[in-house]
């Protein structure tokens, strides 16, 4: 079963076989050695310094990474600008309101792009703005959301960047230092292709609070994640299987020439799926140049519910994933995340072709 739904992801025979590896004690010297190298592998992703940024892990899905940065990094004095056009963007200020973070929404219908404009103004009328918080991949559309004109505004008004990365890291770029990224949530089981159940935040060391102040989240707290491993610990158990399936997809996504070479990779799959699915009249809800190279919309084929092509699909050996709330009855979205081939490829637009003519022609003898 092939899966194009956004995580988790088709996983490489090698992954699977590192969740095979003996069972180990978190407190031991072993998984403090296995610790250690994901988070040196993660920082090296995109080649950042470990005395000035640290990749926090905690285990736990890409949501958990994300409050985990929310909840850690804004202050009580600051307030952060929360931009929407998704379901991950609206995600963000829900954790804000549920922490009690002094927080502005700045909200856009789901197939808009967001407004530099109003980030401008935005920014301008209100200076107690320490951040500004948005999704770089909104997987609700497959937009990829334009952090390096973003980070030309807030730069410009001393204000840093907290990013969802959690379906970009590691097949987009990100360009952490010019941007002035403050942190960045993601996870294993997208762009990396490891397990669920293993989140992480690269966060400036500086941006982390002080020593003392107090903490709003007990398991959520990256300082103390932070501080724990720089001891070569780690304050709670961890999920030492899904980590040895991180270390070995790391060393995957090494071999294969970094984020860049798996950026090409999904860019020449999805290519591809668009070419193929437009020769039979399947239209994406994007242009391509605002989509990440991770995952695209589709609107349904005509007069196809979206029930009837997954399931259809699923017989083929293929597994998508359906719009959104009201996205639901006229998009379907297909990801090229995980261990995809290029023959995987082309049998999905044959499988889908296949199940479009069959629609126009039900009664048509089998091709």
């Amino acid at each position: 079963m092939i899966l194009l739904n956004p995580g988790p992801v088709t996983l490489s025979e090698r992954v699977r076989q590192a969740l095979l590896r003996p069972d180990l004690c978190h407190r031991e010297p072993e998984f403090t050695a296995l610790q250690q190298s994901i988070c040196t592998r993660l920082l090296g992703v995109y080649g950042l310094p470990p005395d000035h940024w640290a990749a926090v892990l905690l285990t736990g899905s890409g949501t958990a990474a994300v409050e985990a940065m929310m909840s850690t990094l804004i202050k009580d004095t600051g307030s952060v600008l929360i931009l929407e056009n998704g379901v991950y963007g609206e995600r963000l200020t829900a954790i804000a309101r549920i922490h009690g973070l002094h927080h502005v929404r700045l909200h856009h219908a789901w197939d808009r792009g967001i407004d530099l404009d109003a980030v401008r103004a935005c920014l301008d009328q209100n200076r107690r703005f320490h951040y500004v918080a948005l999704v770089h991949h909104e997987t609700t559309t497959g937009r990829l959301n334009p952090i390096a004109e973003l980070a030309e505004i807030c730069a410009a008004r001393g204000v840093g960047l907290l990013v969802d990365g959690v379906s970009s890291f590691g097949a987009e770029h990100l360009d952490f230092m010019r941007w002035n990224i403050a942190a960045c949530a993601a996870t294993a089981n997208k762009c990396l292709h490891g397990v669920p159940g293993v989140a992480f935040v690269v966060v400036q060391r500086q941006a982390l609070p002080p020593a003392g102040q107090a903490a709003r989240s007990l398991y959520l707290d990256l300082r103390q994640y932070c501080e724990a491993q720089d001891a070569g610990s780690t304050p709670y158990t961890q999920s030492v299987q899904g980590f040895y399936a991180l270390d070995e997809a790391l060393s995957e996504l090494e071999e294969e020439g970094g984020w860049s070479a798996r950026q090409r990779r999904y860019r020449e799959h999805l290519t591809h799926i668009r070419e193929g699915l437009a020769a039979v009249g399947i239209r994406p809800l994007l242009p391509a140049a605002a989509c990440s190279v991770v995952l695209n919309s589709f609107h349904l084929p005509e007069g196809m519910e979206y029930l009837t092509l997954h399931d259809q699909l699923k017989q083929h050996g293929f597994v998508i994933y359906a719009g959104q709330a009201a996205f639901a009855k006229v998009l379907f979205r297909v990801s090229t995340m995980g261990a995809i081939s290029a023959d995987d490829v082309q049998r999905f637009i044959a499988a889908i072709g296949d199940i479009c003519l069959k629609c126009e022609s039900p009664n048509a003898d089998p091709v």
